[in-house]
């Protein structure tokens, strides 16, 4: 599904005022903020469309979601996520909101759904943990709070000193550090049932590392991001980038695919262009890399550069985020007809999320440290009109890149017998989990492929087929040097690297190196996101 202007056939300047190395969700942002302010804005992407983890396929006749499955706030219309949204999109981009028990975490036989509103959230746990109520009560109270806290950890080193004074009320009020802390230590703090603990932790997967190892503030964020409810873009999530992209071309810039930056040029210390893998040569006065930290500073930057900077020597010490396979089913039959729910199921057998995950790295055969289901197709209202009988599922788990290096030098989708049998064999374990808990799917499976860690590394450039960057942990929290201006002048950054993970996170991370770019001029030429900031 194209979205964006083929290289071979786009009209390409010799001059830019930015280039954006890039289509994920921040560097789309970045771009239609900045065109929008009036500058002639070139976006280039390696793959052979834009948006990033946004981007959908199709297959045998079905569409497939790489990365988006649910978002939230976007369903009320005077949120922050919804404002900056129809900003960039001119207001084109359509959400369907998801039924209300947005997820349900299934431990064995037990299921707990977590539930639209803080009041119906706590409701429907109080059925499973009736005597827990003022602990439940008091994780609401410190997710809200650790959600609050967010200008006063990134604000004052993220925006220009003009736009401080946006954020610096908010972040007076903040207290606690939250994003030092783990999100199992903070829970000890609140809540004495391990299986509660357990249930209330069973988002992870959303960012990618268990409790004992994630940043409460990572977690908090998840958990807030949707206690409101979610959504789901309307036609799908390509629908993001194709709408983003309409509006940059509107203000005159450009989303060019196929056009793989090998090079930033660098002279006399300030980032002046790009070159891409064929040696075409593109200047311009700023550059903004959406193409992750680790990248931007292990591959794209020269080694001189490196050198002067440091900054490789302190990308190096932080970890990648997890990779993971995903399986992507298609079914004979429509969502109604096979009774699939809106709502996101998350499969685990145990409560302690650590320990089931470390025994896994152990023992790969082991039993899967979690599934999580999704359901495009019941999710999206076009969907029957555009795939008349028939649906979809997603399911993903995780899976290190290291189980899968034999093959990294071989070609997408020619890398052997022995690869196939290894995709085959977490098929058919990801299968058994889609046929315990959804028994409908059997014998309806029309065509069903897995995505490994090299396949992410094959279309998003991360070495290590990261999904989320890098790890959410403290340690990646303390590192005040994260941030979208970096040392070498006219080169910043975006996208989920500069913030965390997640599609709020992206477009905030959009909005924060806009500003930075702009920086002075911000308020005058951007008030799009001037009003995010005052949100």
């Amino acid at each position: 599904m194209l979205v964006g202007t083929r290289y071979a056939s786009a009209t390409i300047d010799s001059r830019y005022d930015v280039i954006v190395v890039g289509s994920g969700l921040g560097g789309l942002t970045t771009a239609a903020l900045l065109a929008k302010a009036g500058k002639k804005v070139l976006v280039l992407e390696r793959h052979y469309t834009a948006g990033g983890f946004t981007h959908s396929y199709r297959r045998r006749g079905f569409e497939w979601d790489v990365g988006v499955h649910y978002v939230g706030e976007v369903h009320k219309p005077g949120s922050r996520l919804r404002r900056v949204f129809d900003a960039v999109t001119d207001a084109q981009l359509q959400w369907a909101r998801m039924d209300d028990t947005y997820d349900r975490i299934i431990v064995d036989d037990a299921a707990y759904d977590f539930v639209a509103g803080a009041s119906a959230f706590r409701d429907s746990l109080l059925t499973s943990f009736p005597r827990a109520r003022a602990e439940i009560d008091d994780y609401l109270h410190h997710i809200r709070a650790a959600s609050r806290s967010l200008p006063a950890h990134f604000g004052p080193r993220y925006l220009p000193g003009p736009l401080r004074p946006l954020v610096r009320g908010v972040a007076s009020r903040a207290a606690g550090d939250y994003f030092s802390r783990t999100t199992a230590s903070v829970l000890s703090d609140i809540v004495t049932d391990p299986a509660l603990a357990g249930v209330l932790t069973g988002q992870w997967g959303d960012y990618g590392l268990p409790p004992g190892q994630s940043s409460f503030g990572m977690h908090a964020l998840v958990a807030q991001h949707y206690l409101g409810g979610a959504s789901f873009p309307v036609g799908g999530a390509s629908q993001i980038a194709r709408t983003i992209v309409a509006g940059i071309e509107r203000a005159g810039g450009a989303v060019v695919v196929n056009a793989e930056v090998e090079t930033i040029i660098v002279a006399k210390g300030r980032a002046v262009g790009v070159r891409l893998i064929n040696g075409h040569e593109i200047l311009g006065g700023r550059v903004v890399s959406d193409a992750g930290l680790r990248t931007t500073f292990g591959r794209l930057l020269p080694d001189d550069v490196g050198e002067r900077t440091r900054m490789p020597a302190k990308v190096a010490a932080l970890r990648p985020a997890a990779a993971h396979v995903g399986l992507y089913v298609g079914l004979h039959g429509s969502s109604a007809d096979l009774h699939l729910e809106q709502t996101n199921l998350w499969i685990y057998r145990d409560y302690d999320h650590d320990a089931s995950l470390a025994r896994y790295l152990d023992k790969p055969n082991t039993d899967l440290p979690l599934s999580y289901v999704s359901f495009p197709s019941a999710k999206d209202p076009s969907w029957p009109a555009r795939y008349p009988g028939k649906s979809t599922i997603d399911v993903i788990t995780l899976a290190p890149h290291s189980w899968f290096t034999r093959w990294r030098d071989m070609p997408w989708r020619r890398r052997g017998a022995e690869y196939e049998d290894v995709k085959a064999r977490f098929a058919e374990r990801m299968l058994a989990d889609v046929y315990a808990h959804v028994p409908q799917a059997r014998g309806r499976v029309a065509y069903h492929e897995l995505s490994t860690p090299l396949s992410t590394a094959t279309f998003t450039g991360y070495q290590q087929g990261e999904i989320y960057g890098i790890e959410h942990s403290p340690h990646r929290f303390d590192q005040t040097w994260i941030k979208p201006r970096t040392p070498v002048r006219g080169l910043y950054l975006t996208g989920q690297d500069v913030l965390f993970c997640g599609v709020g996170s992206a477009l905030m991370s959009g909005v924060l190196t806009a500003a930075s770019v702009l920086g002075p001029a911000a308020a005058r030429q951007a008030p799009a996101l001037v009003e995010y900031l005052r949100g």
